[in-house]
């Protein structure tokens, strides 16, 4: 191996994924090993790892694997660097504006269900000091 490349051990351990889930993600589509083995064993690039963590950052905000792999696409075009047209790339970019209008949203949402139950957890905890006492 060159050090360019990773067996999936280590992209399990640097991405904190499980094996199962990366398995899943190349199944699926969404990140397809750069190349493999001679015994077959993925071999995964930096830019493998970094697809991952963008599939790991999005997971916990409830996008669905399409979405996933949309936005993906449109990353990957854009970072071709490759001559489009005006519109296409401008469509490319709303995608992605989209994308992330979408997951400040979901972080708001979650901000305001974190405070909920913050504030749940405070009064059960009143709750036990105030019986304790009595």
């Amino acid at each position: 191996m060159d050090g360019k490349h990773m067996q999936i051990g280590e992209v399990a351990a640097r991405t904190e994924l499980s094996l199962r889930t990366i398995r899943h993600y190349d199944e699926t589509g969404l990140v397809v090993p750069s190349a493999r083995s001679q015994g077959g064993f993925r071999l995964y690039t930096e830019t493998d790892v970094a697809r991952l963590m963008v599939i790991r950052r999005m997971k916990p905000l409830g996008f669905t694997l399409d979405q996933m792999r949309d936005l993906l696409e449109a990353t990957d075009r854009l970072d071709t660097g490759a001559e489009m047209p005006t519109g296409e790339r401008e469509n490319l970019l709303d995608r992605v504006r989209g994308f992330e209008e979408s997951a400040r949203q979901r972080v708001a949402d979650l901000r305001t269900q974190l405070a909920r139950a913050e504030e749940f957890a405070a009064t059960l905890g009143e709750r036990l000091t105030s019986a304790q006492r009595h």
